[in-house]
């Protein structure tokens, strides 16, 4: 590793502004690269590995800070990784950006790849302490044809003083003008344009929100199904409460769900196809189960993977979801029927405490074969795995989009006699640093 410290020369250019020249040395977290400035770890934005730029500290400039971060204002020698900028808008504020939301705007497709392989692995050697783990980071086959854009089928804006669409300027309460959105499905640009959404002026401040499912085999588009909405300050404005959407099976079946607009649901157009039948095929390959098992899926949301998993995997078996929004679960109950599936119990309430009472409440379902969960980006913490390795399940499948609280569940998981069968990765969330991780869990059967 190359220290830039000794290479640096920190500058005060005015207005209190303090600029370097400095060598990035390697990927870091959250979209950013590491430095060093006089020995100080500097977390630098649109930078990348092995290059000489010019970075901006950002203020406040506590020189007491253990840490640093800037931004590249100047490249002087470009990564072979490096692009320009697919969104100005979301790029360095010296180039005219500062908005988010693309924080890899000016890394190249197999760069984003590359990095997102290196923060997954360096976090799961550093945090949950597994060397040697090699995680492949898996394209959308769609998203390379489409440069990494035109895949969200949510999108949310804040309008500006003057009640035009705007998206916040990063580290500030500036609000930038938007007249597009290039991380927008192909859908939502369909009801962008049938609102006139970027000319039309709000009452400003409102938070607005588009949601337009992808059609999938033998679907109008969203348009002539009228299966969109917008929310303003999260009440419907026009459009539908509820959306439907349609998860095509690689078995040709298909599942059927209706999710609140408002709520969530996996956003880029093929994610929920991707995810599900990634969750699947693990399921039937690895763990050690059959067609009358016992599954726990926790964190269950409109029931994504509580309905193939009940329907495909354990027919005649059970399926305990545990959901804790309470519109998620309505919505999973009517989804089960939608799919004429009988063998799901749902259950609302927070995962660990319903977990607890399992035993009570559900005695037949106390002892799962498999858990599968995919928890929010905070992870399902010590207590909650603690649980599930209690409940003496052979197989967990673990759904996560944060790296760092998986590595932290991972840690343990190992600690409770857990071993890491697999793992792989998806990026279903192209120019962002952002990835979505799938791992199995087996549990060691200790040698005779």
């Amino acid at each position: 590793m190359t220290d830039s410290s000794t290479e640096s020369q920190l500058e005060n250019v005015g207005d209190g502004r303090l600029e370097a020249d400095v060598v990035i040395e390697r990927f870091a977290d959250q979209g950013r690269c590491i430095t060093h400035i006089d020995g100080r770890v500097v977390f630098v934005r649109f930078a990348l590995p092995g290059e000489k730029v010019r970075v901006r500290i950002d203020e406040p400039h506590n020189r007491k800070d253990r840490f640093w971060t800037a931004e590249v204002t100047d490249v002087y020698g470009a990564s072979p990784y490096r692009v320009e900028p697919s969104w100005t808008l979301a790029g360095p504020l010296a180039w005219g950006g500062g908005v988010g939301g693309a924080d890899l705007t000016h890394v190249s497709l197999e760069g984003q790849l590359a990095w997102k392989q290196a923060s997954i692995e360096e976090q799961i050697k550093r945090i949950g302490k597994i060397d040697g783990i090699h995680v492949p980071v898996l394209r959308v086959p769609e998203d390379e044809d489409a440069q990494g854009l035109h895949w969200r089928t949510r999108v949310e804006f804040i309008t500006d003083d003057n009640g035009f669409v705007s998206m916040r300027r990063r580290e500030s309460h500036d609000r930038v003008r938007v007249t597009d959105m290039p991380l927008a499905s192909a859908q939502v640009l369909k009801v962008t344009e049938h609102l006139d959404l970027f000319n039309r002026r709000f009452e400003p401040g409102s938070h607005l929100r588009i949601t337009a499912p992808e059609p999938r085999e033998g679907q109008e588009d969203v348009l002539a199904s009228g299966n969109w909405a917008l929310m303003i300050n999260q009440e419907l404005a026009e459009g539908r409460e509820y959306v439907r959407e349609r998860v095509q099976l690689n078995d040709g079946k298909a599942m059927e769900y209706s999710v609140l607009a408002s709520g969530f649901w996996q956003m880029h157009r093929m994610a929920p196809q991707v995810l599900a039948n990634d969750v699947l095929d693990l399921a039937r390959e690895y763990a050690q189960i059959d067609d009358k098992s016992v599954i726990w899926d926790l964190y269950s949301g409109s029931g994504l993977f509580t309905m193939p998993l009940a329907s495909r995997i354990v027919p005649n078996g059970e399926v305990l979801a545990i959901e804790g929004a309470e519109q998620a679960v309505s919505s999973a109950i009517k989804n089960a029927k939608r799919n004429n599936i009988s063998n799901v119990i749902e259950v609302a309430g927070d995962v660990l405490q319903s977990l607890r009472h399992v035993k009570k409440n559900y005695a037949n379902l106390d002892q799962p074969d498999l858990v599968v969960l995919d928890p929010p980006r905070a992870g399902a913490g010590k207590k909650v795995v603690g649980q599930i390795a209690a409940s003496g399940a052979f197989s967990v499948i673990y759904v996560s989009c944060n790296p760092a609280s998986l590595a932290r569940d991972l840690a343990v998981f190992t600690a409770q006699g857990y071993e890491l069968s697999f793992i792989h990765a998806h990026d279903i969330y192209p120019m962002t640093h952002h990835v979505e991780c799938v791992v199995l869990m087996s549990k060691v059967v200790p040698s005779k």
